[in-house]
């Protein structure tokens, strides 16, 4: 099986072709159920989102804001587990045809078995995964195994990374480069900031992956502010919001779907 990271770089070339950024969307595995979560991958596609990272639940996410640890605490009650997140990844490539990888902390992954975990988001059609708690340093048998299956092996770098650390940070990894636009959890922000702009720029002296901002953006004004100096625009805490904030489940698909609808426009609105 050689994966899906063809298909993703294939879409973030496309984008690119068409002088725009890739919508990169988030959403939890499991959240509100698990069939309820693969409803809201596919509604967000539908919207207009290019990519979509499928979270893996855990209990002790130290990136994650409290509105996704909400939506994840309400998975978790709900009994998810990984093979509900390969289920989720593989109904929703196989319905859109269209990119799906795994956001995912390394300690699941580790007691799952790499071997085994790699093979399983590859025969799922998975596109890869981005791990953004597995130092690179100690990341080689990971991306072995990756490699074997064809999948992306996307790691995060941040605006403290000095341009020598992101230098091996982007030569270990494939598919794109997660850029957290400022130090923090994930959550809705006022402001995406400078700093996202800057971290961008360092990063791309170092690779020719694409670069993929995520962290704070939340409407399609900070979209398109994004879309004007990165390959791609991740958002997370607002499509989960959405959802939370909603009546009932099919207020809450209908919402995910508008956003991504707005900030689908918004990242070809670049400035």
């Amino acid at each position: 099986m050689s994966g899906n990271i063809e298909l993703l770089s294939d879409t973030l070339r496309r984008a690119r072709s068409e002088n725009r950024a890739a919508l990169i969307a988030y959403l939890p595995a499991g959240f509100p159920t698990v069939d309820g979560g693969i409803e809201a991958v596919k509604a967000v596609f539908e919207g207009g989102a290019d990519i979509v990272e499928v979270g893996l639940p855990h209990s002790d996410p130290v990136l994650d804001g409290p509105v996704i640890q909400t939506a994840d605490d309400i998975a978790l009650r709900g009994g998810v587990r990984i093979a509900d997140v390969m289920r989720t990844v593989r109904e929703a490539h196989e319905a859109t045809g269209k990119p799906v990888l795994v956001m995912t902390y390394w300690n699941p992954v580790d007691r799952y078995g790499v071997e085994r975990f790699t093979a399983e988001l590859a025969e799922a059609g998975g596109a890869g995964c981005i791990l953004p708690d597995l130092p690179v340093q100690e990341s080689a048998g990971w991306r072995e195994h990756a490699d074997k299956h064809g999948l992306a092996t996307v790691f995060v770098v941040a605006p403290s990374s000095r341009d020598e650390r992101l230098a091996t940070i982007t030569e270990a990894g494939s598919g794109f480069v997660y850029a957290a636009s400022l130090m923090g959890v994930t959550g809705t922000r006022e402001s995406v900031g400078e700093q996202a702009a800057d971290l961008v720029r360092r990063t791309r002296a170092t690779s020719d992956l694409p670069v993929c901002v995520g962290l704070g953006v939340s409407n399609a004004q900070q979209a398109a502010e994004v879309a004007g100096f990165a390959d791609g625009v991740i958002v997370g805490s607002a499509f989960v919001k959405r959802m939370l904030d909603a009546d009932d489940h099919a207020a809450a698909l209908a919402a995910v779907r508008e956003l991504a609808g707005e900030l689908a426009r918004g990242v070809r609105r670049v400035s």
